[in-house]
């Protein structure tokens, strides 16, 4: 049996949402058993968390996709900030759009606990990372790991763009590219706001790499070649805010 130990003081504040008894219960137990782990709230349906107001006050929700009131998905597109979110489901079907909401993981019913851990360690892992200072996050650049062992450190004006790939992310330079199982809202979070924007749920662009914005489009010339990359509307007037406009 798998137990997890860490100081008491690190604990992650953690609510289920499920509308699956036994699922909820199993997801229970399993918390209870993690020593990083703390438990405040267990519910049926996303509405019953919301009347709660427990949302800001957490690190971690566990959430189903398939409810009646409001569905996972629903519940997501509902807040504009959430905490981390690892989604339990008993269909494959969900995954590709789930992930377009930055959920850490995705657990298939039923869940054994050696998964939970790895979805759980994933969470920690994040929520540990942007605890550090701003001077930490945006110091020049950031280490990611290459295979299994290698931190390589990536200059910040060294990345072109940053792609999101189901649940890995593709971070591109000009000479290479790097694939990590990392998702877009923590990738995002280790970047200085003043050099990328995000213009599309699967794209965060270098600011200083966008030569020009074409109807709803953002072109960068990469390789000696013109790529274009969509602008989401939800994301448009972020990006005007933060490019310098001289209108003629």
């Amino acid at each position: 049996m798998i137990i997890i130990d860490l100081e008491k003081n690190k604990l992650m504040k953690v609510i289920v949402i499920d509308d699956d008894k036994v699922s909820r219960l199993l997801i229970e137990k399993y918390i209870k058993k993690t020593n990083f782990l703390e438990l405040v709230g267990l519910y049926e349906n996303p509405i019953e968390a919301i009347n709660d107001n427990k949302i800001n006050d957490i690190d971690l929700i566990f959430i189903d996709i398939e409810m009646p009131q409001m569905t996972g998905l629903e519940f997501m597109r509902s807040f504009k900030n959430l905490p981390v979110l690892i989604v339990i489901s008993a269909k494959e079907k969900y995954a590709l759009e789930s992930f377009e909401y930055d959920v850490i993981d995705y657990l298939l019913k039923p869940i054994e606990y050696a998964r939970f851990v790895k979805a759980v360690t994933k969470a920690r892992e994040f929520v540990e990372t942007n605890t550090n200072t701003k001077e930490q996050k945006y110091d020049k650049g950031i280490f990611i790991k290459d295979g299994s062992s290698t931190l390589i450190r990536l200059k910040f004006e060294d990345i072109v763009w940053i792609e999101a790939l189901e649940n890995y992310v593709l971070i591109m330079t000009d000479d290479i590219k790097h694939t990590i199982h990392f998702t877009m809202k923590s990738i995002e979070n280790q970047l200085p706001p003043e050099i990328f924007v995000r213009v599309h749920r699967s794209f965060i662009m270098n600011i200083n790499r966008i030569e020009a914005i074409e109807d709803n489009y953002v072109i960068i010339n990469f390789a000696g070649k013109k790529k274009s990359f969509p602008i989401a509307k939800t994301f448009r007037d972020n990006l005007l805010t933060k490019i310098k406009i001289i209108a003629k």
